[in-house]
């Protein structure tokens, strides 16, 4: 598991907790990308001695989550590799369920994402949002319909698509590049059954546009290498750089 985090005094912790409970044995890669509260200090606190198998990596030097999985990945040794957010709800069969979507006999599954629900995934909005997102990755199999929080790979596949790299893809939505590289090498699963509960804490609307995000959807998987062309101009030009996502309107601080 990659974990990048910058700054998570208030959630990283809950996070941890959740994590040490899974059901399936991991090794966990956290990557603090030049937190300056105690972040790397609590990390240690939940970790240390509880029988996880865990190393945490500064990489201060590039600011945002693509430098800092770039930096994990590389770490990585187990066939498979999920990517995690410092202020998600993972459920403790999280792993489990990522493993079983991902090890089919013809090994032709390269990602298996989860539902993004509320962390009880209980109730009529849990059941829609869950309903939405297996219909629209059924309908659009080959681009991304939830972020980082819930991608977990097949390792080779990830590496062999060129991973996380800033040279690449040095903006915000780099979850979404990524993927369209490892879908060349194979196929996506989403069951409602795979799911986990990301923060909805951040507004500042520092992400694409509709007429974006609606080409998005609409550009055919043979033309998308010519979208996200066209889409890092649009970002460059806004300055939509992976390290906006520093911004902490919640916090009023960056």
């Amino acid at each position: 598991m990659l974990l990048a985090f910058y700054n998570e005094a208030d959630t990283i912790v809950a996070t941890l907790q959740q994590l040490r409970r899974q059901t399936r044995p991991f090794k966990l890669v956290l990557i603090d990308n030049g937190s300056t509260d105690c972040s790397v200090a609590l990390c240690h606190g939940a970790l240390a001695g509880r029988g996880v198998d865990y190393v945490i990596l500064r990489q201060g030097e590039i600011a945002g989550q693509t430098a800092a999985f770039s930096a994990g990945l590389a770490q990585v040794e187990t066939e498979f590799v999920a990517t995690c957010d410092a202020d998600t709800f993972y459920p403790i069969g999280y792993l489990a369920q990522a493993e079983r979507l991902l090890d089919d006999r013809c090994g032709r599954t390269v990602v298996a994402s989860a539902c993004f629900v509320p962390s009880d995934n209980l109730g009529a909005r849990a059941a829609a949002m869950t309903l939405h997102q297996c219909i629209a990755t059924r309908l659009l199999p080959r681009q991304a319909h939830v972020g980082a929080a819930g991608h977990c790979f097949r390792t080779d596949a990830l590496r062999a698509a060129g991973g996380y790299d800033m040279s690449r893809w040095p903006y915000v939505l780099g979850d979404h590049e990524v993927l369209h590289r490892v879908m060349k090498l194979g196929r996506q699963r989403m069951t409602p059954s795979h799911w986990c509960s990301p923060s909805r804490r951040r507004r500042v609307p520092i992400r694409w546009t509709l007429t974006e995000r609606l080409a998005y959807h609409l550009t055919p998987f043979a033309l998308k290498d010519r979208y996200f062309r066209w889409l890092g101009r649009r970002f460059a030009q806004r300055g939509l750089f992976a390290a906006r996502l520093r911004i902490r309107d919640w916090q009023g601080t960056q």
